[in-house]
């Protein structure tokens, strides 16, 4: 049994694809549907996003066999413009809702140069990244926003009120896309899971404790948030405004106006994993840069300017600066047809699902 330098096990990219498919597929969705879903998950590990890749089926298949997701729902417009679209998700699974706007997004952009669509009352979809992608793949820039569950506090607080509240964007360029994929906290819940998953103490900024004060022990973080009882994760820039918690603060809060103001959806407040309606919200744009003139001459300036920044004079004791996009590119072209990392525990959550679906486990075969 295979294994890298941090006790995960490597697994065939290939075996996991299929069996992640396979287990979409007993739950219920369709064989296409299953392929959206499965992609979007193996994304996010292909590019080394351990907290957004296979960690996370073990809470859709809560969400899944509890109602939280519909297996059967369509997402439905309900508000519509040339440039524009408000879609109710109806409770169905994130990463379809998310396909379906974004594509709806970059229809509307190819049209007229711009699409922007709003969604309400969706679920998790994985990395914001997957969907900006899809806009780059098209020649477009991608925006894309969610917002989640409150895990934030805001600067000076003690209560969670914001989510992890992730932005992306994608734009063109060679020899890579500049991809930016972030949540506005310092790390999204996902990390603290691993965390603990993994027995180690948070870093120093990273979350604070019931009363407010910071708290090193990802397990007493979690146990807050999923009990609402005060506390939770830092603002990207950490605690107070040394740093710039303050600005993480207001970035998460202008995620929660383009995904759930916009679409007359819940605020991170109100978005909750134990209610029968988690209500998560989302907002996708595209936009053809060719608006703003040659199309080729933009992305070649695009693609200079980030070779300029890898070219750049670099920090004592540091060889490489990266652009955005580029370590996650080479990381999938070496994954994509070996292995990818699994954790033990993961593993074993993987393996349990498979065994209550009736699905057949043979990943180390």
């Amino acid at each position: 049994m295979a294994s890298d330098e941090h006790g995960n096990l490597l697994i065939d990219t290939g075996k996991v694809r299929f069996f992640c498919e396979v287990l979409f597929k007993a739950y219920g969705f369709s064989a296409d549907e299953s392929k959206i879903i499965s992609d979007a998950l193996i994304r996010a590990d292909l590019y080394g996003i351990e907290s957004h890749g296979v960690h996370r089926l073990v809470r859709y298949h809560d969400e899944i066999t509890s109602g939280q997701v519909d297996v059967n729902a369509k997402p439905e417009i309900v508000h519509e413009t040339g440039i524009s679209a408000c879609i109710e998700a109806n409770k169905a699974m994130g990463q379809l809702t998310g396909a379906f706007a974004m594509k709806l997004a970059i229809e509307k952009a190819q049209k007229t140069g711009c699409g922007m669509v709003t969604v309400r009352n969706s679920n998790h979809y994985g990395i914001a990244g997957y969907y900006t992608e899809m806009a780059a793949a098209e020649d477009l820039t991608g925006v894309c926003m969610t917002n989640t569950e409150a895990i934030c506090v805001p600067t000076f607080g003690a209560q969670a009120m914001t989510g992890t509240n992730a932005m992306a964007l994608a734009m063109p360029a060679d020899p890579f896309t500049f991809s930016y994929d972030a949540s506005t906290t310092v790390v999204p819940r996902g990390t603290i899971e691993v965390f603990r998953k993994n027995g180690q103490p948070l870093p120093d900024q990273w979350a604070l404790d019931a009363n407010g004060n910071p708290c090193n022990d990802a397990a007493v973080v979690i146990d807050n948030i999923i009990r609402k009882a005060g506390g939770g994760i830092a603002p990207l820039g950490g605690l107070g405004t040394l740093s710039g918690g303050h600005k993480g603060y207001g970035l998460s809060i202008i995620v929660d106006l383009f995904t759930a103001i916009l679409s007359g959806g819940l605020t991170s407040n109100y978005v909750n994993r134990k209610s029968d309606l988690t209500g998560i919200c989302h907002f996708f744009m595209a936009i053809d840069y060719g608006i703003f003139g040659d199309k080729k001459s933009i992305k070649a300036n695009m693609s200079k300017f980030l070779q300029e920044l890898r070219d750049s004079k670099k920090a004592e004791g540091h060889e490489r600066i990266y652009t955005h996009g580029e370590r996650a590119a080479q990381m999938m072209s070496k994954r994509i047809n070996g292995q990818i990392p699994v954790n033990e525990k993961t593993f074993k959550e993987m393996k349990n699902i498979a065994g209550k679906l009736g699905v057949e486990f043979n990943l180390l075969n």
